[in-house]
């Protein structure tokens, strides 16, 4: 089952109908339709609206878990959401891995720098 079936048949379960939901989560009823037929994909933001409003993780919705109710425990989102990469104490205690590959210390770093260099263009 795709996003867009996922998204349809919660939106379904609740009643709602398709101009209901995206006034509820702040998109135009033409991209939620869009998103029901897979003819677009919602963007993260878009797609973490949808999950929060109907209490489902994302996961479940891109189709990569068929278990809804598989939610971040509030202390476990905590830390994710405020997880300091530049704490070399943090990435010493985690593996990050890029493609399967665990990141060097030296290339986390060069991560870090990627990132930041970045934001600093914006």
């Amino acid at each position: 089952m795709k996003y867009g079936d996922r998204i349809a048949l919660l939106r379904e379960k609740r009643g709602l109908t398709q101009e209901e939901l995206s006034i509820k989560i702040g998109i135009s009823r033409a991209s939620l339709s869009h998103y029901e037929t897979n003819r677009r994909e919602p963007d993260y933001e878009t797609i973490n609206k949808i999950a929060t409003f109907f209490h489902v993780s994302i996961d479940y919705l891109l189709g990569r878990t068929n278990l809804q109710d598989t939610v971040l425990d509030t202390d476990v989102r905590d830390f994710v959401e405020n997880l300091d990469l530049t704490d070399e104490s943090i990435l010493q205690k985690f593996a990050l891995t890029v493609d399967g590959k665990p990141l060097s210390s030296e290339e986390a770093r060069r991560f870090i720098a990627f990132v930041r260099a970045e934001r600093s263009l914006e």
